[in-house]
Parts: C-alpha cells; sequence; structure tokens
C-alpha cells in the first residue's frame, strides 16, 4: 500500500532532529548530484516519488521476505517514506538504517536509525548483517556505481538480500508519449534535463544493466521487473519539482530560456499533458552461504 504524501516543507528543510536549514539563494555547484536535497523541491519530489513508486517497492519487499525481526539498510534514503515502511514492517524485533550523503530530510527517531554515507566512498556500516539492502533511484546519479554495488552486497549476511531500482531514462526518454502540441517542449526540456544529468555523470542506461551488475556482486537468483507510470496529478507534480529545482542549470547552460520554462509550467497547471517518466526497473539478488561477496 502506497503511504499517503504528506505536503513538502516550506522555506526550508528538517534537520535529521526536526529543526529546519534555512535554503540561500546560492545556484547548485556545477559538479555533484544534480537534483541534491539541499532545496526545498527536494521535499517536493520525495512525496511524488513516493506516491509513484512506494507501492512497488513495498512489494518488492514482501515478495523477498522482509518481516519482524528483519534487518535493513536502505541506501540514499532521501526522504521518509520507505526507511518507515521498513520499520512498520520489521517491527521492534528488527532494525532499519537509513543513510544519505546529505540526511536532513529523514527523522532521527523515526523508528530508523538515521547516519551519514557515501555508498561509493564509505567501508559498509555492518559487514555482513543486513537481511536487505535497497537502494532506489540512487545508482544511476552515482560516478563509481560498482564500488557502490560491492559496498552494498558486502553488506548482505548469507542468504540477504540486495534491492536495487533504478531510472532508464535512454530506454524511455520521453516526457509525453503523445508528442504534439505543448507535449513537444515538453520533451525537448526532458532533453535538456537529460543532458544536465548527463554532464553529471549520471549514467542514462543504467536501469538494463542492473541484473548483470548483480550477478557480477556475486549475487545468485537474480531477477528483475519493470515500472512505467504514465499521467496522473504526481506525474504532474512530480515534473513541475524537477523543472522548478533545475531551472537556474537550464538557463546557466543555455538549454532553455525562462518563456520556455514557464509556458511548460503553466502547461502541467492546466493539466494538458499527459506526462509520464522513464522506466523504473527493480533488480534483486541474494548472497549465497558460499563464496560471499568480498569488499574490495
Amino acid at each position: 500500500m502506497t503511504s499517503s504524501p504528506r505536503p513538502p516543507h516550506v522555506g526550508g528543510r528538517p534537520d535529521p532532529i526536526g529543526g529546519t536549514t534555512a535554503l540561500g539563494g546560492e545556484s547548485a555547484p556545477t559538479r555533484g548530484y544534480l537534483l541534491d536535497n539541499a532545496r526545498a523541491e527536494a521535499g517536493e519530489r520525495f512525496v511524488w516519488l513516493a506516491e509513484l513508486f512506494d507501492g512497488v517497492t513495498r512489494a518488492h519487499f514482501d515478495r523477498l521476505g522482509v518481516g519482524a525481526g528483519s534487518r535493513c539498510w536502505e541506501v540514499g534514503a532521501g526522504g521518509r517514506s520507505i526507511p518507515e515502511a521498513l520499520a512498520a514492517a520489521v517491527g521492534p524485533t528488527g532494525y532499519v538504517l537509513a543513510t544519505d550523503i546529505d540526511p536532513s530530510w529523514l527523522k532521527a527517531g523515526g523508528g530508523y536509525e538515521v547516519r551519514r554515507h557515501d555508498v561509493a566512498a564509505d567501508p559498509p556500516p555492518e559487514p555482513g548483517m543486513f537481511d536487505l539492502v535497497h537502494a532506489r533511484l540512487v545508482l544511476v546519479h552515482v560516478p563509481d556505481r560498482a564500488q557502490a554495488l560491492t559496498t552494498m552486497a558486502a553488506a548482505l549476511r548469507p542468504g540477504g538480500w540486495l534491492l536495487v531500482e533504478d531510472a532508464d531514462t535512454a530506454l524511455q526518454p520521453l516526457a509525453c508519449l503523445d508528442d504534439s502540441g505543448s507535449a513537444r517542449r515538453a520533451n525537448r526540456l526532458r532533453d535538456a534535463v537529460r543532458e544536465l544529468l548527463t554532464r553529471r555523470g549520471a549514467d542514462l542506461r543504467y536501469g538494463r544493466t542492473l541484473p548483470r551488475a548483480l550477478r557480477e556482486a556475486g549475487l545468485v537468483d537474480v531477477a528483475a521487473a519493470g515500472s512505467f507510470p504514465v499521467g496522473g496529478p504526481a506525474c504532474d507534480r512530480l515534473e513541475a519539482a524537477t523543472i522548478r529545482h533545475v531551472r537556474g542549470e537550464l538557463l546557466a547552460a543555455g538549454l532553455a530560456d525562462d518563456a520556455e520554462i514557464d509556458a511548460h509550467l503553466a502547461a502541467i497547471h492546466a493539466g494538458e499533458l499527459d506526462l509520464t517518466l522513464a522506466p523504473l526497473i527493480s533488480a534483486w539478488g541474494r548472497r549465497p552461504a558460499e563464496h560471499p561477496p568480498a569488499l574490495g
């Protein structure tokens, strides 16, 4: 069951102890994660990504046997919805760790532990101890994806499951499948956002490689599935939040102008577009009892 979205914070972002961090007017750095957590739009994106994909993710948790007493690591958690869902599933006898390079949208004391952690640079927090390690829409943005995957696999106990969910924006690059009228502008802007992501080191074809990547990490019983939302309020609001988030970067790079962006946001608000997303590829694999993945 998809959790109900909560309104995004206005004017700031929550810190791990419940306060707020003021948002400045500085533009984002030219390198690093394009859709970083340091802006209010990040909170809006977490809300609508949860609305679109939490049901998919939670169904995979059920399939992989997450339940009372399970130990789970949520990597690059971003927002609260998945750590909260895991905490509810594992109950008081289980344990959930939620990590992010910027954990300021997470809530300490919400039934899960919060830590700052860079999955591509830091060692696994508890090697060989987790029944489930999960990351959604994380590794596609991490330059050293292979190291991050190795770190995640090394955190699994024998028999534990790694579930990685990532987009493949090259597989379906359009914002609107019906490329006519104002949808053409939407598709031009989606291309521009994809260009910004590429410049930041994102791999727009990463989703399709996940099954192979999990096998190469030493996991067995590897399988995958895809999810492809088309249309509806959540897609609209996610698109608007994303465009507002990267507006400055689009303008600075000369990939769009103010008039084009304003017209696109107006078309979203008017309900003129049937917006969609790139397919979310969910892939999972199990650490075998013998020959466990080694960190290195």
